[in-house]
Parts: structure tokens; sequence; C-alpha cells
């Protein structure tokens, strides 16, 4: 018996956690074929098809530049996905694009998995509706949604946070500044402007006016050091072309970004994923986002959520300061990550809350369960000896304060 998955991913989180799925699906069906879009991570893994490389925007104007890329994109995962049958489709996040993708593979009659929940409980929550038209299951990762989409009569089920399993890093402080080549004496600050070239593009100049601001606050002769962890699908030249000459004491780090985070003090770091794989590291940190003043206008009349960082949604209050547009300046980020690096208390404080966040995150093993569920959507025939379908145990969300 065959066994064949198609999976859609556009963004390099999607990507991280579409390749820590696909590895636990070929552990559960050795053989299986996986086919669709996806970035490095997921074609490493084993995934066939397009790079989604390309495609990854946040905003209204930023989507409008790149629409005939992304259109091009549709067109050619809607011809691969009718080459040849698959048993299940699975979309990972990237909703704009993945919901429309859904509406083609109810058509072909195809089972669709939703992994990782568009953020209907941010903006647009009248999506739910249309989820429970096109999906046949929703795996979520925060306990929160699944009370939400519950309550919706969607069939969901909680997984937990894959970054709950991934976010980790065995070094102390002092071994992390020894693999990178850090002395234990130095101010070392991370700056994370982001995975994708538009958000890099309007962050990294913001955060490299702040990383001087903050080298000249230090005074008392601190030497402050800088680390960039650069995301996966951006090259050297693409930093290089941004930062325009050399900038004292700025390093670019390449696969070490928890090493990097656990050798830091502080960090600034862009609104995203990147801000909850820092709190789990347990890095104090201050959230920053900009983008376009047409995007921004359209934003603040959808949003209804007070904070938009995840560490701030999944603790239910602000535990980390966020600075987002015009408050997001050179003057406004350096004196947050000064009070931090002077405030012992504080820096103490955002510690223990970050700390927290992982029991909102359930006890691991997100994408073995994600699999999982994904194989009893498969093998709707598979059942235990009491003739009972779907008997791969699931995990209930617990909601911790």
């Amino acid at each position: 018996m065959g066994n064949s998955v198609f999976i859609v991913s556009g963004e390099e989180s999607g990507d991280l956690h579409g390749a820590a799925l696909i590895e636990s699906l070929k552990r559960l069906m050795p053989g299986v074929e996986v086919a669709g879009m996806g970035g490095e991570r997921m074609r490493w893994a084993g995934l066939t098809g397009l790079d989604s490389s390309d495609v990854s925007v946040v905003g209204a104007v930023e989507v409008l530049e790149k629409l005939f890329v992304i259109l091009k994109r549709f067109r050619e995962l809607k011809r691969l996905v009718t080459e040849r049958p698959f048993d299940a489709i699975v979309l990972i996040d990237f909703p704009d694009f993945n919901l429309r993708f859904a509406k083609k593979a109810r058509g072909l009659g195809i089972p669709v998995i939703y992994y990782i929940s568009p953020q209907v409980w941010a903006w647009r929550k009248k999506r739910i509706r249309k989820i429970a038209r096109l999906v046949d299951k929703m795996l979520v990762v925060f306990p929160f949604e699944f009370y939400l989409y519950k309550e919706a009569g969607v069939d969901v089920e909680y997984v937990g946070h894959p970054l709950a399993d991934i976010a980790r890093c065995g070094l102390t402080r002092g071994e992390a500044r020894s693999s990178l080549g850090l002395s234990p004496d130095d101010t070392v600050v991370s700056l994370l402007p982001g995975s994708r070239t538009g958000e890099v593009k309007r962050m990294l100049g913001v955060m490299l006016e702040s990383a001087e601001k903050i080298r000249a606050g230090l005074g008392n002769g601190k030497k402050a050091r800088f680390l960039i962890p650069a995301a996966r699908g951006l090259n050297d030249a693409f930093f290089d072309g941004l930062m325009k000459g050399e900038h004292q004491d700025v390093r670019l780090i390449r696969d070490s970004m928890y090493e990097a985070l656990r050798a830091s003090d502080a960090s600034v770091v862009a609104s995203g994923t990147a801000t909850l794989e820092t709190a789990l590291i347990g890095t104090p940190m201050v959230i920053v986002y900009r983008m376009s003043p047409v995007s921004y206008g359209i934003a603040r009349m959808l949003v209804n959520v007070e904070n938009i960082g995840l560490p701030n949604i999944v603790a239910g209050a602000r535990i980390v300061p966020e600075l987002i547009q015009n408050e997001a300046s050179p003057e406004n980020i350096s004196r947050e990550v000064l009070g931090l690096l002077r405030d012992e208390k504080r820096r103490a404080r955002m510690v223990e809350d970050m700390t927290d966040l992982r029991k909102n995150l359930g006890r691991g093993g997100a994408a073995d369960k994600a699999a999982r569920a994904v194989y009893r959507i498969m093998r709707p025939e598979i059942r235990d000896e009491n003739g009972v379908i779907n008997w791969i145990s699931q995990e209930e969300p617990v909601l911790r304060k």
C-alpha cells in the first residue's frame, strides 16, 4: 500500500516545522512520499516540488509586490497535486495562500489537515467558518486555539508547539560565548531582524542604529558585541548590501541562532516565531516591528489583540516590551535594551516569566503527534482490539497561568 502526502509551507518557520513533520512521517510510514512546496529544510528532509523562498511576505502592499510570483506558485502547486493521487494534504500556516489551496483540494476529494493555525484569534476571526468548510482536521499548537475551534464545531486536535522540542540550547552562557569566540566580559546583544527579505530590509537598519546607541550608552569602557543570527534563506551578500560596509563589533552568525541567544545578555527581535524561540531560550528581549504605512493601517483596522508578540499572547500579559511601527525607533529600542542591561531584577523577572511559557506549549513531541494525526486521517480503517477507530492517543490541552 503506497503512502503519499502533499505538504504546503511558505515561510521560514513553516519550513522548520514542516521538516520535523516529514521526519516523523518517515518514521511512522517508511517509504512515504512527500511532495508540495517548502524551503531548504523540508527539501533536505525529502520533499520534492517547489521552493517557497520567494513567496514569503507580510502585509498587503508587500503581497502585491510579489503577486505574480505567488500566483505562479499557486498554479504550479495545482498542477502538481493533480498529477498523481495523494492520501492527504497538509497545509502549514501561510493562511491566505493555504486556505485558497484548501478549496482546490476540496474539489479533488483529498483530506485536508491544517497544521499550525492561522491567527484567527488575533484578526479576521470569521475565517473559522471558512476553515470549518474546507479543512478536515485542525492541528493546533496553543491550548486556547483548541477551545476556540472546538467551540466553533471544527474537528480540532491539540499537539503542542513544535518549538518546545526545537528551541533548546544545552550550553551555558559561558560555553556558548566560547563557541562563538566571545569574551566572558563582553556585553552581547543579538539582533534578529526577521526571516523575509522585506522585513529584514525594514528592520536591520533600525537595529544597527540602535546598536550604535547601545554601545555609546554602556559607558565605563564596557565592550559591546552584536550578533545577527541570519535566516537560512538569506545569503551573506544580501546582508552585506544592507549593512553597507563594516559595522564595529557586529557579526553575522550562521546556523547557531540558539547559541547566539544563549550567549547574549539581551536581544532585539522582529515580531514573529523568533520571539517565541528567544523566550524559550530565556534571553531577555525587546520585540520590534515595522511594515509599510498602508499595510500597518490595514492591520490596525483588522487586528483585535492588545499584544502582537507571541510570548505576550501566550502569557496573556505583556511580559516583554513591544515597539511597533514609529515606536520602533533607534532611540526607543536602545533605551529599552539599556534598561534591561542595567536592571538585573527586571531581567530576572522577564526570564522567570519566559520560563513559565513552556508550560503552555505542551509536553513535547508535537511533530510526532501531528504525524500520527495525519496517519489517522489517511488510514481511518485502523482499529484497536475493541474496534475503536483512531486508537493513537491524543493530548488534551491544559491552560496554565
